[in-house]
């Protein structure tokens, strides 16, 4: 058993909450259940922790309602962890504790939506590859649930940190965060170039993390062919660690562009994308090139 020191500020949500999460293989354990291991042995390989003390994690949880534990196998019975709505709402915590690691401990510092590329934050993204996009939804610009791995051969998923209808509803200082600009080009140079990603069996998919009434004024006022879908709820973000940076208050994506198959595995992950329009040939390049 778990030896637990129970906190004993009752008024202080900060205290109330790190009696349910202050345990650090907690998140931990949270941050893989967003990224698609739901199974005991799945969980111990990724974390390489004990099976007692995984055991004593998932029971503490499931207690918590941050997990829910559901039987997948009946003889011999086996059960699968997933996450309830109020482990869902914990992924806001786990992003920002990634953004301030990836600002202040692998990083200087500084807020900015790109990242060198010999960056252990780009190597992160570039590790995705030959991983598999785990089974989630996001809404489109319309409000309807989509998979982001379309029903085509490839789907390019471009991520980028906010495009808008209008120049003042752009956060105050955008224009000075390095990587922030160019998102309104980017989604112009893949709307142009949609036919050649079509002739080669890609969907295109937008992804940011704003509402999807802002993404539908901007592709409405910018007559975009392909669905934007937004990330509000950081599902995506969480489950392949996406890096971000905060700007009004919001977790932005960072422009980074995943080719996926459609059997959901990441054949391509481009990161940094300094250049937007090389980017979109680069995207498309590795489109033609995949066999």
């Amino acid at each position: 058993m778990a030896q637990r020191t129970r906190l004993g500020d009752a008024d202080c949500a900060i205290s109330q909450a790190l009696d349910v999460v202050g345990d650090w293989w907690t998140l931990l354990i949270v941050r893989d259940s967003a990224r698609g291991l739901h199974r005991f042995e799945e969980l111990q390989r990724e974390l390489g922790m004990s099976r007692k003390v995984l055991a004593e994690r998932l029971r503490l949880l499931v207690e918590a309602g941050v997990l829910t534990r559901e039987p997948y196998q009946e003889r011999p019975v086996r059960h699968e962890y997933r996450l309830t709505p109020r482990g869902w709402a914990l992924l806001p915590v786990l992003v920002a504790l990634q953004d301030w690691g990836d600002t202040w401990v692998l990083g200087g510092g500084e807020m900015t939506a790109t990242a060198d590329e010999a960056s252990r934050e780009a190597a992160r993204v570039h590790a995705l590859k030959g991983t598999r996009l785990p089974e989630l939804v996001l809404p489109d610009a319309s409000g309807e649930l989509r998979d982001p791995v379309a029903d085509s051969p490839y789907t390019v998923l471009y991520c980028f940190p906010g495009a808008y209808a209008r120049a003042e509803s752009y956060p105050p200082g955008w224009g000075g965060i390095p990587g922030a600009r160019g998102c309104t080009l980017e989604s112009c140079t893949y709307r142009d170039q949609l036919a050649e990603f079509t002739a080669a069996g890609a969907t295109v998919h937008g992804v940011s993390t704003q509402r999807p009434d802002e993404q539908r004024e901007f592709a409405e006022a910018e007559g975009l062919r392909f669905p934007l879908l937004s990330d509000a709820g950081l599902s995506l973000v969480a489950a392949l660690r996406l890096p971000t940076f905060r700007a009004a208050g919001v977790s932005r994506l960072k422009r980074l562009t995943l080719v996926v198959a459609r059997d959901r595995t990441v054949l391509e992950a481009i990161y940094p994308v300094p250049d937007i329009e090389a980017g979109v040939a680069t995207a498309l390049a590795a489109v033609r090139a995949t066999p």
